[in-house]
Formats: C-alpha cells, sequence, structure tokens
C-alpha cells in the first residue's frame, strides 16, 4: 500500500510539474525585415527579431537558400513579464531567385520565416 501511494505522489508531482512548464512556454513573435527597402543588387541589412518569449533558450539562423550566413546577434533581453527578446542581423545583397530566411528554435517549436522583398 506505502508503494502504491509514493507513485501516486510521484505520478502527481511530475504532472503538476510538466503542466507548470507548459503554462510558462510562450512562442517567439519574429518579425523578418530589412533595414533599407528590399532593393535588388543593393547591399543591405536583414533583420530577425524575436520578442515576447519564455523560456530564454532559443537559437535565431539566418539563412540564404538554407545555408547559414555570417551574422551578429543582439544580447538576450528581458522585458517586466520575463519575455524576452533577441535580434539576429547580417548584412546581404538581395538578388533575384534567392531565397532568404530566419529559422528560430525555441522549446514551442522550429519554424522558418521569410523575407520579403520591396519588389
Amino acid at each position: 500500500m506505502k508503494h502504491i501511494l509514493v507513485s501516486l505522489v510521484v505520478f502527481v508531482f511530475v504532472d503538476l510539474a510538466v503542466s507548470m512548464k507548459e503554462k510558462n512556454e510562450k512562442a517567439p513573435q519574429v518579425q523578418v525585415y530589412s533595414r533599407l527597402p528590399g532593393n535588388f543588387g543593393v547591399q543591405n541589412t536583414l533583420i530577425c527579431h524575436t520578442s515576447g518569449f519564455h523560456p530564454p533558450e532559443i537559437s535565431i539562423k539566418l539563412q540564404k537558400n538554407g545555408n547559414e550566413m555570417k551574422s551578429n546577434q543582439t544580447d538576450l533581453a528581458f522585458e517586466e513579464n520575463w519575455h524576452y527578446h533577441l535580434t539576429k542581423h547580417a548584412l546581404f545583397t538581395p538578388e533575384k531567385g534567392e531565397t532568404y530566411s530566419c529559422v528560430v528554435s525555441h522549446t514551442t517549436g522550429i519554424k522558418t520565416y521569410y523575407w520579403e522583398p520591396d519588389m
């Protein structure tokens, strides 16, 4: 009987911990844009801004045609509600037919967001 009671307590504790973790997770809001209007053949800066996410563990990759681009990243920062934001950027010269994207990996999932030129 004692073994059953201990198993039940452990089950309830684990279930509660998982429920609390799920409640605290919030997917990032993602914006992919360029510093200047997106014109082909003109150097620009590709920006991927993530915000409002929790927990803070996140990975951002800027890609050209599926290949990771050399980029820089801001420091992770948090807002009053303990949700976080992070931005990654890279110099690029958009060319017609090329695909530019931002791949965001977070505990809530992995998603790809695409930059759209202003043409």
